[in-house]
């Protein structure tokens, strides 16, 4: 018998040395191979050059079974992949999945296990995952880790983020891969919770640079019913490898065959362009669930918010609980109180005055006094409004403006309380009618020892959306683990937060003005991105004089957003007596869609610039924006993708002469002349500033 395995290994090893798979064009080659001891391992090159180095792949189970060595070949079994598919929201009409795969059919010698190793090839990058089949019986295992290496080529210029298993809110650090060292970052940036256990340690995505010039990018796709995948950096050698986020008992995920991984993912290029505008994260995963979407609609939305974190109102009804009359329990009023009835139906006259979908309302519902950092568990029953807030009387005031509500629930980051009142809650959105819902989970998740990165969260994520789904409603989640394409699977799964947002301008050390530049090529690759721009007032002294912070950005540079940072659900996040004042560049947030029948990315580099124009799914408006980082530039830009022989309305809205994001960040001009398809349009940004640019045909 043991020389019977061993033909079969050198047998194996003949087969599997020969196997090679490519792209679609034939650009970029993967290459498996099985070592002396049985270990799967796997290279990579682009146009010939080495970009992954021989890297060892596996799994190894809590009972000891090493699942990534001892293996030998039963089969390999290759395909090809060309076809186009419709999303119901994005920034495509119709997006194309094209790949060759092949299949590795792996016995394990020790155990008799049995494992597959699945590649997809495509032209932007490779995509890998391990599969667990079925065997006779239903086999329960337990992974206690996966040993997936990244060895890159060199020391790459790298944008990443700490490896915080509860948080994605920090700004990028750009150093080489030798540089990382957590131990070195400002840990006092306006992050409350912080789960940070290796100086070593980033999240995925991770996006790099090579001396040579290619962009590389480590990410993963389909992530359900597994926990997220962090990287262990080896600053000597340019190892990564994958580290996932553990549980409560340190363990890292309960499976049973049939099962698999989320896909590993590698993007290169040696243009930039072909990695912000990839779709190969969303093509790794699952259809559509939903068969009636009809109901799944794109959104731009005004709310109560901004003004509880610029210090003008409060979320809580009564302050601290010990406001509270000692005879009957109840809340005192601290009169600071932002959702009211009063100030809703303000919102709402604004929303419809101006053309908006929806309203969203936060603090609306009891329970907010004294919950934060007390881990408390029964905080929110998520249907029982403040005396102030009149859900009823609201409810039928937006209804006479046709103006939607979005309803908002704070889990406090109790999820069991959560799911308990889920059904409950989802009853009250649909008896007042609330298409969509923002959820959040900021503080320590309940049950406790759990993480926001774990496998319990990344199935309750999706659990949230598929329920909102079987509702007909639409899931907008904050404070959760970065999304890895499940929208495509359940588009009701609008929107996510999942990165440092624009809120942290107002109360902590900002986002640095390279900020936006970086999110594209990392945090948007996964999914849309609630960012909440269109902040006008830029310096939060207007609220408070003793406040120095500020968003690192100019005037323009928000308007710039809502087409650089993809998505269907769009906030003008400041307050509306604050755009009343400006309403002339107010009226780029009124014109801007949120859905797009295609989208050309025109210029990019990660950390500096982006440029994107995008075409209205509804007709033959095109809007651009650029945005840069630090500093300023200067660009032209062809209009080519206009129709030819038709004429443009261009309104140009870009930063003053003086305007700088810190100096003078309010200054703008607006710019109208006709163009056509054979214009070249000069491009001026200041120092943390960008443009915006409506393109509408003239009526000939």
């Amino acid at each position: 018998m043991k020389n019977l395995s061993l033909i079969i290994c050198c047998c194996s090893f003949y087969l599997i040395n020969a196997q090679q798979i490519l792209s679609p064009s034939k650009e970029i080659s993967v290459a498996f191979s099985l070592t002396d001891r049985g270990a799967p391992t796997y290279t990579l090159t682009y146009k010939g050059n080495s970009v992954i180095k021989p890297s060892k792949m596996g799994i190894v189970l809590k009972d000891g079974t090493l699942l990534n060595q001892n293996f030998a070949l039963e089969d390999v079994k290759t395909d090809t992949f060309d076809d186009h598919w419709t999303p119901v929201l994005g920034e495509e009409s119709a997006i194309r999945n094209h790949y060759n795969q092949i299949t590795f059919h792996l016995k394990h010698l020790d155990s008799d296990k049995k494992i597959d190793i699945v590649f997809k090839v495509y032209d932007e990058g490779v995509a890998f995952r391990y599969e667990f089949p079925f065997e006779n019986k239903v086999d329960y295992f337990v992974i206690s880790d996966e040993t997936t290496e990244f060895n890159v080529t060199g020391d790459h210029n790298t944008f990443w983020l700490p490896g915080d298993y509860d948080s994605q809110e920090y700004n990028y650090n750009e150093t080489p891969l030798s540089k990382i060292d957590i131990s070195k970052i400002n840990r006092d940036n306006g992050i409350a919770l912080q789960s940070i256990t290796s100086n070593f340690r980033v999240q995925s995505p991770l996006m790099m640079r090579s001396a040579e010039g290619l962009y590389l990018n480590i990410f993963e796709a389909a992530v359900n019913n597994y926990p997220v995948m962090h990287l262990d950096v080896n600053t000597k050698n340019f190892q990564l490898t994958s580290n996932l986020v553990p549980n409560a008992v340190g363990d890292k995920a309960y499976l049973r065959t049939p099962s698999t991984t989320p896909w590993r993912t590698i993007m290169v290029s040696d243009d930039a362009r072909d990695i912000v505008a990839s779709k190969m994260i969303l093509n790794l995963n699952e259809p559509s669930k939903i068969e009636d979407t009809s109901w799944i609609k794109p959104m731009k939305y005004v709310g109560i918010w901004w003004e509880m974190h610029v210090g003008k109102a409060t979320w809580d009804y009564a302050g601290s609980q010990n406001a509270q009359n000692a005879e009957s329990q109840a809340l005192i009023p601290t009169g600071k109180h932002g959702a009211t009835t009063e100030n809703t139906k303000r919102y709402i006259d604004f929303a419809a005055k101006h053309g908006f979908d929806g309203v969203l309302v936060e603090g609306w519902n009891v329970g907010w006094e004294d919950w934060f950092g007390n881990w408390k568990e029964d905080v929110f029953d998520f249907t029982t409004p403040y005396p102030d807030f009149d859900i009823e009387e609201v409810h039928h005031y937006a209804k006479s403006k046709d103006v939607k509500m979005i309803m908002h629930h704070e889990t406090s980051g109790s999820v069991g309380n959560y799911e308990r009142h889920l059904d409950r809650a989802m009853a009250l959105m649909k008896k007042y009618e609330y298409p969509a819902v923002k959820t959040g989970y900021v503080g320590r998740i309940i049950p406790r020892g759990e993480f926001h990165d774990g496998q319990a969260m990344v199935n309750h994520f999706n659990f949230v959306a598929q329920r909102m789904a079987d509702n007909q409603l639409m899931v907008n989640s904050h404070e959760s683990t970065r999304p890895t394409g499940y929208h495509r699977t359940y588009p009701n799964f609008i929107a996510a937060e999942a990165a440092r947002g624009n809120e942290f301008n107002a109360w902590s050390n900002g986002n640095l003005p390279s900020h936006e530049t970086v999110l594209p090529f990392t945090r948007l690759l996964g999914g849309p991105m609630d960012y909440t721009p269109g902040i006008f007032e830029i310096k939060m002294d207007v609220y408070d004089p003793s406040k120095t912070e500020q968003v690192h950005t100019t005037l323009a540079k928000q308007l710039a957003l809502y087409v650089t940072m993809y998505s269907p659900l769009q906030m003008a996040a400041d307050l509306p007596e604050n755009y009343e004042k400006y309403l002339d560049a107010f009226q780029f947030i009124k014109d801007v869609p949120a859905d797009w029948q295609t989208s050309k990315y025109l210029e990019a580099e990660p950390g500096d610039y982006l440029t994107v124009v995008r075409k209205d799914k509804h007709s033959e408006n095109w809007f651009l924006g650029a945005i840069t980082d630090e500093n300023p530039r200067h660009t032209e830009i062809k209009l080519d993708f206009l129709s030819p022989s038709t004429m443009y309305k261009a309104i140009i809205y870009q930063d003053g002469e003086d305007a700088h994001w810190e100096k003078h960040p309010k200054s703008y001009n607006i710019i109208t002349k006709t163009v056509t398809n054979k214009t070249k349009l000069k491009l001026k940004m200041a120092a943390g500033g960008g443009t915006a640019v409506s393109l509408m045909p003239i009526d000939q």
